[in-house]
């Protein structure tokens, strides 16, 4: 049978989703869970790869079992194996060609920045900025990145095309936690961070949103400034 699981977990406590060798993973979590239940080895498929201290609340995870199981009793198994850092929202049964990255139409990240005083509560699981933000400055530099830009300059990595499609970003504050949301078809390593890294650095008055003009239209320029991990959720995939 094949399947696909919904997933969050805490980013904080792992090496990023990708399996590693001798490091923990979610990757590594959800397939020695799984190769328990089977009883034969299970490898799976996310639809991205989060990084070190990257949170996901709505991570997707496909693959297929040699045991046929309903999916409420798969969830409670998976979730007595890899509790307490990740949960298992939803197991759904999906066709045989099913795959968690390549069928992905839409996908949201969250970033959140900590404007109010500082609290170390928060410290793996909010940006807090030792900085004033203009969050009008920011939004003018996230109206920029809206639409088919190549972002070379945001990425890490080599790939043969950096090009991809932003459909919205929007900002909200609730209690002093400002809340960026990014809405695109593919999202590049780094990338959210590096877009989000320029925003600050225009909020706080160290560049200029003519910077981040060129940054688009030259792939030559160097990279900007990288916000931390911490901040970053998976927000949601759609298929």
């Amino acid at each position: 049978m094949n399947y696909l699981i919904r997933i969050a977990y805490d980013g904080s406590k792992f090496y990023g989703f990708q399996r590693l060798n001798n490091k923990d993973s979610v990757q590594k979590a959800i397939e020695e869970a799984l190769t328990i239940i089977n009883k034969k080895k299970v490898i799976v498929k996310g639809a991205g790869r989060t990084d070190r201290g990257v949170h996901a609340l709505d991570q997707c995870v496909s693959f297929r079992l040699d045991v046929s199981l309903d999916t409420e009793g798969l969830k409670k198994a998976l979730n007595s194996l890899v509790a307490p850092y990740i949960y298992i929202k939803e197991v759904i049964e999906v066709d045989k060609g099913f795959h968690a990255r390549f069928r992905v139409s839409k996908k949201q990240y969250l970033y959140k920045i900590n404007l109010g005083e500082y609290n170390p509560l928060l410290t793996d699981y909010v940006y807090q900025s030792k900085y004033k933000l203009d969050i009008k400055k920011m939004e003018e530099v996230g109206k920029l990145y809206i639409g088919v830009h190549d972002f070379s300059n945001f990425v890490s990595g080599e790939r043969d095309n950096n090009k991809c499609i932003i459909y919205n970003i929007s900002f909200d504050v609730n209690d002093d936690i400002l809340e960026i949301r990014f809405e695109g078809k593919s999202f590049y390593r780094y990338m959210v961070r590096n877009l989000v890294g320029m925003m600050i650095e225009v909020g706080r008055g160290k560049e200029d949103i003519s910077r981040v003009k060129e940054m688009l239209e030259n792939k030559s320029i160097s990279p900007g400034y990288t916000a931390p991990a911490c901040g970053l959720y998976l927000e949601k995939v759609q298929y």
